[in-house]
């Protein structure tokens, strides 16, 4: 990604310029203000003539979608439908060709198989029954850990999407993420304000950290988490900026702060870090997504509101796969090769579930890209 911003760019607000982030690049060699795409053509970011990182791949909203060409066969049923795969989603998740997006209203939480082409909604049953399930996460062996602040537990299902346990004692905790790491559970705590480490074999109390009597990285309303080296990140909502802590709970920085400007944060949710150590941070309240180096440094933004398919409207989490891509490079532009996939949900809008591919285009130096 080139580093360069444009002259137009540094003083406007993101609410000002809203409606210009298709394709609008943050870090352009040149003065480019308008999204550089026609109608019908690849949404790059940045856009063509520039060396492009990531292009809008597919939008999951109705059952339609699973069946919709380029290479997807048609429905189970034979026939379209218009039927949405999904009400309100919050947290997304991949794991074996198959999408895992939380219903908040469903309540449960959705699985898209890319392999079947077919979709099943999973509440839970008897004591492993879903109230208000807000965040998901999957562990190597397809076991899927959700945070339901309605029965204020985590949840853990099996690879069949069978109730295994449950994690937290009445009134322990407001779960809104939860993140493992080894045998350690991280759930943040959007009740107490604080993150709760949990044994993820047995759910015993390890330690909390954050917590309000902490002289530095104290967080309010702390919702998404991503864990990345020995660092876990947690979106800091009520403070507006991302905060790093050691998996000992040590605080170590924060990113961010309030503001419309750009690199700064309304409503940070979803959070996630590529292998290379690029961090993605959605916000809610501008509609986008930023992402910023190992340093700090903001690289691009994409998204925006609207209704175009590469639009998101009130996004709340984002999740990167390295092992699906398969299922998505045959949409992509022809020579553009995927090195992973992003996924971003939005609770409102036409697009539900948005697919990005961030990659290379063949024959393009992007020997300067960060």
């Amino acid at each position: 990604m080139h580093t360069h911003k444009p002259s137009i760019l540094p003083s406007q607000s993101l609410s000002g310029i809203g409606l210009l982030f298709c394709g609008l690049l943050l870090v352009l060699a040149t003065g480019c203000t308008g999204p550089g795409v026609r109608e019908g053509s690849p949404v790059f970011y940045p856009p063509l003539p520039n060396p492009p990182r990531i292009q809008h791949l597919r939008s999951f909203t109705a059952l339609k979608d699973l069946g919709g060409g380029g290479g997807f066969a048609e429905f189970v049923l034979g026939k379209e439908s218009n039927e949405a795969l999904i009400n309100k989603p919050y947290g997304v998740a991949m794991h074996n060709g198959k999408i895992y997006a939380v219903d908040t209203r469903g309540p449960g939480y959705v699985v898209l198989d890319l392999t079947e082409k077919k979709r099943v909604m999973v509440h839970g049953s008897g004591g492993g029954r879903m109230k208000k399930p807000i965040n998901i996460t999957i562990d190597k062996d397809g076991n899927k850990y959700v945070t339901d602040t309605g029965r204020g537990q985590v949840l853990k299902y099996d690879q069949n999407d069978r109730f295994v346990q449950a994690y937290g004692t009445e009134g322990q905790f407001k779960p809104g993420d939860v993140v493992l790491v080894d045998d350690r559970m991280y759930v943040s705590d959007l009740k107490n304000h604080l993150i709760q480490v949990l044994d993820k074999n047995s759910g015993k109390l390890l330690f909390k950290m954050a917590t309000p009597d902490s002289k530095e990285g104290v967080v309010q309303f702390p919702t998404n988490m991503a864990a990345y080296g020995d660092s876990l990140y947690v979106s800091d909502t009520g403070n507006f900026k991302i905060s790093k802590y050691n998996l000992d709970g040590k605080y170590i920085h924060s990113l961010g702060n309030v503001g419309s400007a750009l690199g700064k944060f309304a409503r940070p949710k979803g959070i996630a870090l590529d292998r290379d150590g690029r961090m993605y941070v959605v916000d809610a309240a501008f509609e986008n997504v930023q992402i910023f180096n190992k340093d700090g440094k903001l690289l691009l933004f994409f998204g925006g509101p609207g209704d175009s398919p590469e639009h998101i409207n009130l996004p709340t989490d984002i999740h990167i796969d390295y092992d699906n891509v398969q299922y998505f490079q045959q949409y992509a532009a022809p020579g553009f090769k995927l090195e992973y996939v992003i996924i971003v949900a939005s609770q409102f809008g036409v697009n539900k579930l948005n697919i990005f591919g961030f990659g290379q285009m063949q024959g393009m130096d992007y020997s300067t890209a960060q």
